[in-house]
């Protein structure tokens, strides 16, 4: 098979890619296992998005410090400064966020944001965005989709990148391309207690690897503070959103005694989860979402309040018991400002991209913007190379 772009990955960072090419280039995105089976569609807090021009500092400040100020300051810049554009996109594309009774959009919050700045839709915020990328990338013409097809290695020549080797109903086949990008996701397959789907297991920063392509901060790794802890093993943790402290639920220990300031960045409020676990001698400690009106619990936050159901806890007249998991991944293959890795025609974005906005620790709801702001720009670059010149090597 030959095509213009080959994006390896349906999350919304290479979804959002494919859109932002020209209807002229022909497109072949690919995906390990169902389209709706990538880590975009989990997403429940929302997105940040400057809200105006006096955020700027503040926003950019709060970032900085989340990431322990080892942020890449261009990138951090760029993508809050793209967030509003971002969302008048994603609007564009059909996707409903929250809005007040004259229309104007509504605001969350999550821990370490100085104010509320977090678009969002009720706890599904990732799906409700990658679900209508997902079927506007089904409506263009010149994209392929080509679900439960692995890419087991890159396809290299002349120590440039011509495309991928891929894996279908057990049959090798090889996909040619003049760019490819990189859009494979996480790393959380390889834990055992992660938020991931378990097929996410760094294939992308696997390949790149094996044939020297740089890669950066390796070992920054995020744990989420607050899954819902359950004795039995699930193939994923499910997720409290962070909204939800956010929005007044705190966290208290065997003696239902607050311990932390729930909205202290992840890294801190993880650390002193697990120090409180050790102390208590158990293997969770409690949320209470008690604060939060019934109203907004029903409306902000239905998919945690019917999982929790589920698994026997009522979120409005008792407590339930929460454990940190691997979440996200801040470290992955280096990419400058354009996406681009060091090797040629090889564009990594998303998760298993690292262009320094996180630092070593990701401030919440960052993840959704910071993955469409650079795919976006991998899409302005990759249009600028298939315009400007031929391809260096031909299959």
């Amino acid at each position: 098979m030959k095509t213009d772009v080959l994006i390896i990955g349906s999350g919304c960072s290479g979804l959002y890619c494919a859109l932002k090419l020209p209807s002229d280039v022909k497109i072949t995105i690919i995906t390990k296992s169902d389209f709706a089976s990538s880590d975009s569609f989990l997403a429940q807090g929302g997105m940040c998005m400057q809200r105006d021009e006096n955020d700027f500092e503040s926003y950019f400040e709060d970032t900085m410090k989340a990431g322990h100020y080892e942020n890449d300051k261009k990138s951090v810049e760029l993508m809050i400064r793209t967030s509003p554009e971002i969302v008048k996109d994603l609007v564009s594309f059909g996707v409903n966020f929250q809005r007040d009774e004259q229309g104007n959009l509504l605001f969350t919050r999550e821990g370490a944001h100085s104010r509320n700045r977090i678009v969002f839709h009720k706890d599904i915020t990732g799906k409700e965005i990658t679900s209508h990328l997902l079927e506007a990338a089904k409506q263009r013409e010149n994209i392929t989709l080509l679900e439960y097809t692995k890419m087991t290695d890159l396809i290299i020549k002349e120590e440039m990148c011509i495309g991928a080797k891929v894996e279908f109903q057990g049959k090798e086949d090889l996909i040619f391309a003049k760019e490819t990008v990189l859009a494979t996701g996480g790393i959380g397959g390889n834990y055992e207690h992660s938020t991931n789907f378990c097929h996410l297991t760094g294939d992308g920063i696997a390949v790149a690897k094996r044939y020297g392509v740089e890669l950066k901060d390796m070992d920054y790794v995020q744990i989420h503070p607050t899954t819902l802890y359950t004795k039995e093993k699930k193939e994923r943790s499910f997720l409290i959103s962070e909204s939800v402290r956010g929005e007044g639920a705190k966290l208290y220990n065997k003696n239902m005694e607050r311990f932390v300031d729930e909205l202290l960045p992840r890294d801190i409020v993880t650390a002193a989860i697990l120090k409180q676990m050790k102390a208590d001698g158990r293997d969770y400690v409690w949320e209470d979402l008690r604060d939060i009106p019934k109203e907004e619990l029903e409306t902000h936050f239905p998919n945690i309040v019917e999982h929790c159901r589920k698994m026997g806890y009522n979120v409005f007249e008792e407590c339930i018991p929460v454990v940190p998991a691997q979440h996200y991944f801040m470290g992955g293959i280096k990419v400058n400002h354009e996406s681009k890795t060091s090797m040629e025609h090889l564009y990594a974005v998303g998760e298993t991209a690292c262009n320094g906005v996180h630092g070593k620790n990701r401030l919440a709801s960052n993840s959704l913007l910071e993955s469409m702001v650079f795919a976006g720009r991998a899409a302005d670059d990759i249009q600028k190379r298939l315009k400007g010149k031929v391809c260096k090597v031909s299959a």
